[in-house]
């Protein structure tokens, strides 16, 4: 009995899909708006248009107008961090290395020396910066200067003057929050102390203040930088906070390995008091 062959039954053709039909311009273009909204990205309407335009006019390729694009948001967002890292450090003034008067005192100031600072190299190196000298000869300006430089550069940068961080310690010392505080200052890749020695206002409100001043600096030895602005000379700071010891141990954890600048210039407060001239009656 010979059996017949079966042929399989064909499979039914799938429908040929219908013809994409291009988006509307108007359509892609609010459906970018909408992306860039979902995505975070602060695309304004109006930049969007003016970059589209510019694209037309000079014929960019794809990839260039999506570099010009991405750049200029990319642009935005980083200025608005350096924006938030300076308001984060608590600078009190608004000084620049652009507005620092190079030539009052340019023979005790190395301003290439202050320039290549300001690069961050010691900060990513985790090395300490001194500054010592009289009042009035630009110490505060340069090191806020300098803060703002390296602020720019994306690291974390804490300012204070040494009666501003011996205040909060103290304060935190009485709350019991004292453990906290320290982790606060230890974390920044920067902290610069203004004005040590500035005058004995840390020793007369608290009589803690060197060891509290040395819990900070202890807790960020070789994991982040200090920047430290003095008047008083190294071989005065046992005198200075009333423990030639503990003067000792924060010497060693400061100063030792540091960049140490002494400035020995005029003062600009002073060149800025004129003598009053007076006239006898004639």
């Amino acid at each position: 009995m010979t059996r017949r062959r079966t042929r399989p039954t064909p499979l039914p053709t799938p429908p040929s899909p219908e013809p994409t039909r291009p988006t509307p311009v108007a359509n892609l273009r609010e459906q970018v708006l909408a992306d860039c909204a979902a995505l975070k990205v602060p695309l304004r309407a109006e930049q969007l248009d003016a970059l589209l335009n510019r694209a037309e006019q000079e014929g960019m390729s794809h990839l260039d107008f999506a570099h010009r694009l991405l750049s200029e948001q990319a642009d935005q967002r980083r200025e608005r961090r350096i924006a938030y890292r300076i308001r984060e450090a608590g600078f009190r003034n608004h000084h620049t290395l652009d507005t620092f008067d190079w030539q009052f005192n340019a023979q005790a100031i190395n301003r290439t020396q202050i320039e290549e600072l300001a690069t961050g190299e010691f900060v990513r190196r985790k090395e300490n910066l001194v500054f010592v000298g009289q009042s009035g000869v630009g110490k505060s300006h340069l090191i806020e200067a300098l803060g703002r430089s390296i602020c720019a550069m994306g690291y974390r940068v804490r300012y204070t003057t040494s009666a501003g961080l011996i205040e909060k310690l103290t304060a935190a010392m009485a709350d019991r929050t004292l453990a906290q505080r320290v982790r606060y200052y230890a974390g920044f890749d920067l902290l610069i102390v203004d004005e040590f020695g500035f005058d004995r206002l840390e020793r007369r409100e608290a009589q803690d203040a060197a060891s509290l001043f040395f819990k900070v600096i202890d807790a960020r030895m070789q994991k982040h930088s200090i920047a430290l602005v003095t008047n008083v000379d190294f071989d005065a700071w046992g005198e200075y906070l009333g423990d030639s010891h503990l003067a000792m141990a924060l010497m060693d954890r400061i100063v030792d390995g540091a960049t140490i600048i002494k400035i020995n210039g005029k003062s600009y407060r002073a060149a800025r008091v004129q003598p009053t001239k007076t006239t006898r009656p004639g």
